[in-house]
């Protein structure tokens, strides 16, 4: 397995092109594996996401079970005159597993996840169930939390002193939202785009919501932990959601 990090030339027009479709920029992800044949269907689980940390900060990562090769990526939306130099190609792809060796039950990290928190009712009875996007933050902390014992980890909750409301909860009823975890949801986006290769676009629309969580989580069981970090966690995996990335949570001095 690789993780791979590249940094979107946001300023280029194909940046915008690929920025503005999930399907777009899905299909260059998968392009970048010469294995991999665009006519034929493929098992292998490539999951990516985009970082949005400032309007001209875009990352794009990617966990593979190859390394990719992000020359057409360069090509369209990175700096190519930079690229020419060896030892700086236009993106960084690094070996996953020795990283995902080290983890080890009761660790904590920081983590990021982009998801598309979704659930399914039913409007009236007898009908069937729909698949329903969550559409307030705490429904979608809830969709996690709902899911985390199964995904090998829990979120990390914060100190009582550190809580602004009474027990840590958004209302009396609610036993797990509000700010009782080290959990924040942020950077909610509906997405709307015609499902390529149909005839009738305006019959085919796929509408995806999409937020972006961050926080800490301890690790509870690290073999399927290591599963949710390579198979990626919730729906919508080929427009960008389901990656979850770690990254160590910074020492404080004695």
């Amino acid at each position: 397995m690789y993780l791979t990090r590249f940094r979107v030339n946001t300023s280029r027009p194909g940046a915008r092109r690929l920025l503005s479709s999930p399907q777009s920029l899905h299909a260059a992800v998968m392009a970048s594996f010469p294995g991999l044949l665009p006519t034929e269907p493929t098992t292998q689980r490539v999951l990516w996401r985009l970082d949005h940390n400032a309007r001209a900060e875009v990352f794009l990562y990617v966990v593979s079970p190859d390394r990719p090769d992000l020359t057409h990526l360069v090509e369209q939306a990175g700096w190519p005159a930079a690229s020419l130099d060896p030892a700086t190609p236009g993106w960084q792809s690094r070996p996953y597993a020795p990283f995902l060796q080290r983890l080890t039950p009761g660790r904590t990290w920081a983590f990021r996840l982009t998801a598309n928190p979704v659930h399914h009712i039913r409007r009236k009875d007898g009908e069937p169930t729909k698949r329903t996007a969550h559409r307030t933050p705490v429904h979608q902390m809830g969709w996690l939390l709902e899911r985390q014992e199964n995904a090998g980890f829990r979120i990390v909750e914060k100190p009582e002193g550190k809580r602004l409301l009474p027990g840590g909860t958004t209302y009396q009823k609610d036993e797990h939202h509000g700010d009782r975890y080290q959990l924040t949801v942020r950077d909610p986006r509906s997405l709307s785009f015609a499902k390529s290769g149909e005839a009738d676009r305006k019959r085919h629309q796929v509408k995806v919501v999409t937020v972006t969580f961050d926080g800490h989580l301890e690790v509870t069981d690290p073999e399927v932990m290591r599963r949710t970090l390579i198979q990626g966690l919730g729906k919508a995996k080929a427009y960008g959601c389901g990656l979850m990335t770690l990254a160590p949570l910074p020492t404080t001095g004695g």
